[in-house]
């Protein structure tokens, strides 16, 4: 069993990380609003995919909830109903939650593939609940990690409703981050406690495990900092051409930036003492070929004039980056796995 619980969080983790992929790709296309409400779409269960859909016309059945732009608003279906040759507004409620009314096509199944990501990511969750409810009896701490996890999941769905219903409230999308964080690390943490082998050969002291907290611990700073620039960069883009974002962004651009000689200063240290003590810990290396990648993404996103492909691969390899490092602490804290068997009575 124990097997499969590991095999499985490993699925789950692949599952966030395509969520944290398709929603920077929702950010950097801007379709956070390509669907207005939620969970369905316009009303639907599948999405428009004209704009004959969302309109109005005569002889059209619509069902309650279905939405139509209508005179730069949005419009909810108040019933069943077949429209007659004259519109008729009885038939019809604005939508209030927010007053964002388009729509692209485009937009609107790039924020479904992103939410479908999210659905996908929530089967592999759920048969982790259910193996680690299974094997509750040898660890119970592995069921709490998967419990909190699904939890997570649930908090971070109903997050993205709000986010939806405040059409974009920039406060909400930075936690919304923080949330798959978490997420990533319970799984992080699942993997690390059902991990047989030993991370190292030899017993890994205090200076490295000292230094791998603060390592990560400026990761995580320099994350949030990265989420709040990206906020910052789709306020910008409503008023500036691409090639002028970087210019218009306030300090907290520049601080971002230089940050970024902290986190690779601080990793160099961490891969000294790996090779200096000769733990012979490969992951170490791992991190800062990620970090490389990092630095590489971010001079093309300052000079190149932010490319769109450059900003979700950006986010993408930091937090690979954060995961590699919170799996490596995760691992020099514990022991390899044991089962914990319950002795018979």
């Amino acid at each position: 069993m124990i097997r499969t619980i590991r095999i499985t969080s490993k699925i789950a983790l692949g599952c966030i990380f395509l969520v944290v992929i398709a929603g920077s790709v929702v950010r950097m296309t801007g379709s956070g609003m390509g669907c207005p409400d939620w969970p369905k779409c316009f009303g639907y269960m599948i999405p428009p995919t004209d704009e004959a859909t969302v309109s109005w016309n005569q002889g059209r059945d619509f069902k309650e909830g279905q939405m139509i732009v209508r005179n730069e608003q949005l419009l909810v279906a108040q019933g069943d109903f077949t429209t007659s040759d004259q519109f008729d507004s009885s038939h019809w409620e604005v939508y209030e939650k927010h007053d964002y009314a388009v729509f692209n096509v485009a937009h609107t199944w790039t924020e479904y593939i992103n939410r479908l990501a999210g659905v996908l990511a929530g089967f592999p969750v759920l048969a982790l609940l259910i193996f680690t409810l299974i094997n509750i009896r040898k660890d119970w701490f592995l069921f709490l990690l998967s419990a909190a996890t699904t939890f997570m999941l649930g908090f971070e769905a109903w997050l993205g409703k709000l986010v939806v219903d405040g059409n974009l409230i920039p406060n909400q999308i930075t936690i919304h981050m923080m949330g798959a964080l978490i997420i990533i690390g319970l799984l992080l943490a699942i993997m690390a406690r059902t991990r047989k082998k030993p991370v190292s050969r030899k017993a890994v002291l205090f200076p490295f495990n000292s230094t791998l907290l603060f390592v990560l611990f400026l990761s995580l700073l320099q994350i949030v900092l990265g989420t709040q620039v990206r906020e910052e960069v789709d306020e910008v883009a409503k008023i500036a051409s691409r090639e002028n974002w970087i210019e218009s962004l306030s300090s907290l651009f520049e601080i971002h930036r230089s940050f970024a000689i902290a986190v690779i200063f601080a990793n160099g240290i961490l891969l000294w003492i790996n090779r200096r003590k000769r733990y012979g810990i490969v992951l170490t290396k791992w991190i800062m070929i990620t970090i490389i990648i990092e630095v590489v993404l971010g001079i093309i996103l300052s000079y190149a004039g932010m490319p769109a492909w450059a900003q979700p691969m950006h986010l993408f390899f930091a937090v690979v980056m954060f995961s590699f490092q919170l799996y490596l602490l995760l691992n020099v804290l514990r022991r390899p796995y044991r089962s914990r068997v319950i002795p018979k009575s």
